[in-house]
This record gives structure tokens, C-alpha cells and sequence, in this order.
């Protein structure tokens, strides 16, 4: 069973996650077994490994935190038990604390659907990342639901990403790259449809990230990129935050959840310094 269905709008509770921890940063909960601490390294069942692992990161974290973001990829890795880690990791999520599945997904018609039942509906995420290629249609099971999140993929912070997100498009009279058209038609999507509708734009370009900004003022921008790919968190808070010095989820996953690198003892304590440290970091920034 899903979580109950919240009244609240998804970014009425991340405004307020991050309000009372005092914190724009999403943890990711993407789990590698050969980097958890030895004793669950060597846990013959898998579900129990990382939903332990999963569950000492958030004990650590939660307090820290303006979500966490598990990668859909990292369970089905693991089939069937991984699957059902994260069905329990969703649930040891505190309440007011929301959780987006990072799935990137993007379908038509009835496959949308059963996506979005899946994910909102049996699993109970508040928010999904989601790749808008096949257009607005595509999104629309997903972005008409008043109370959840919907997280467009628009400027990714791999390398390879301008091979086509930095195409030239003829949009009305005139040219842009593809990652401002979209852009563009979250912006547009957002006063014609309920659900919160925000942006994936990494912190390895903080030009393009200031540029989407302007497009989307008020929109929440997931910025992956932070800790192990070597983003620019300075350059990315000045070009990303919105008017009230918000808006941005800081994304960072191996960084935070593998400080202990693999030792068994204190390691949940060198997971909490981990994420006050960027907490307080990115806070210095903000002020």
C-alpha cells in the first residue's frame, strides 16, 4: 500500500521541510552494496542490507534535509529484492519530510498512466523526475494531480548532455537550445496544470542553470552534480536561487552517504557530518 494521499500541494511540504531543517539539501539514497559498511556488505539478504543501510543514512540525516531522492535504478538492480527495499525505504521516510523517485521516466497514453499510478498511487512518492520528450501528453497523468511533484529533466549535468539539450530550436520567431524550450513549456505548463511542476538543471553549468532561472522564477530546480561530479555549488546557488533564497534541492548522494567509505564503526556519524557540512556550506552561501 501507498502512502495516504496528502492535501497539501508537493511544494507547499518541501517549502516547509526546508524551512524547519533550515536546508536546501536532498540527500540521494542510491545504494551500492560494495560500498556499505562491512557487516552489511557480507548481509546475505539483500532487501535487509539496504534497507538498513537506507535506514541508518536517514537516522542520521533527517533533521538535515529538505528531502531525499532515491534512484529507481540502484533497486532493480537488485530484481525483486531490491524492489522491496525500496517499497520499505519510502516508509521510513518521516512524514514531513517529502521523497522523490528519481525514474526519469516517459511514456504515452495508458503506459503513462500506469507509471504514474505505480509510482504516486502503490508507492506513494511525492514527487517523480521525469523525461518530457514525447511531450506534454506524455506528462499530464502525472502533472494533474494537485498534490505531488513533477521534476523535468531539462539541463543534465553529465558531459554528454549537450548532445541534445544544447540543440538549436526554432521556438515562435526565434532560436534557443532545446534545455530553454522546455524550460519554457514547464513554465507554461505550470499556470495550466495542479501538480508542482519543477526542473532537473546540473550544477556542472551554472550558466545554463541562471538561464533557466529566468525562464522559471519560481519553479524548484533539483540540481544534481554537487560532491562526487564536481559541481560548482557557489556559482550554482548564485545563478539558481529564486527570489526569496530558495527554491533549489541540492542534490547529493555518494558524497553524503558513503563519507564512512565502507568502515563499520561510527559510520552513520560520518554520514551526519557529511550533510551538516554541506548544509551549513550551501546556508553560508544563501546568507
Amino acid at each position: 500500500m501507498g502512502a495516504s494521499i496528502a492535501t497539501d500541494t508537493f511544494g507547499e511540504r518541501l517549502a516547509g521541510a526546508a524551512s524547519a531543517n533550515a536546508s536546501l539539501l536532498c540527500v540521494g539514497l542510491d545504494p551500492v552494496l560494495d560500498r556499505f559498511p562491512g557487516r552489511l556488505r557480507t548481509e546475505p539478504d539483500v532487501t535487509r542490507a539496504i534497507v538498513t543501510f537506507n535506514a541508518g543514512v536517514i537516522a542520521a540525516t533527517s533533521d538535515l534535509v529538505c528531502a531525499y531522492k532515491p534512484n529507481l535504478a540502484f533497486y532493480l538492480a537488485h530484481g525483486r529484492a531490491g524492489a522491496a527495499a525500496l517499497e520499505e525505504t519510502r516508509h521510513l521516510v518521516p512524514a514531513l519530510i517529502p521523497v522523490i523517485l528519481d525514474a526519469k521516466v516517459g511514456d504515452m497514453s495508458t503506459t503513462a498512466e500506469a507509471y504514474a499510478a505505480g509510482y504516486f498511487d502503490a508507492w506513494g512518492f511525492d514527487a517523480v523526475t521525469v523525461n518530457p520528450y514525447l511531450g506534454e501528453d506524455s506528462l499530464e497523468p502525472f502533472m494533474r494531480r494537485p498534490d505531488r511533484g513533477v521534476i523535468v529533466v531539462c539541463k543534465t549535468s553529465n558531459p554528454g548532455s549537450g548532445d541534445l539539450q544544447d540543440l538549436s530550436t526554432l521556438d515562435g520567431d526565434h532560436q534557443q537550445p532545446l534545455y530553454l524550450t522546455v524550460a519554457d513549456r514547464v513554465a507554461s505548463w505550470s499556470e495550466k496544470w495542479p501538480a508542482t511542476l519543477g526542473l532537473v538543471v546540473g550544477a556542472t553549468y551554472p550558466g545554463e542553470l541562471a538561464a533557466v532561472r529566468r525562464r522559471c522564477p519560481d519553479a524548484p530546480i533539483l540540481l544534481p552534480g554537487i560532491g562526487a561530479q564536481g559541481g560548482d555549488l557557489e556559482g550554482s546557488l548564485r545563478a539558481g536561487l529564486d527570489a526569496r533564497g530558495a527554491g533549489l534541492l541540492v542534490s547529493a548522494s555518494r558524497s553524503v552517504i558513503f563519507a564512512a567509505s565502507g568502515r563499520d564503526e561510527d559510520w552513520t556519524a560520518a554520514v551526519r557530518s557529511a550533510a551538516a557540512d554541506l548544509r551549513d556550506a550551501i546556508n553560508a552561501i544563501r546568507s
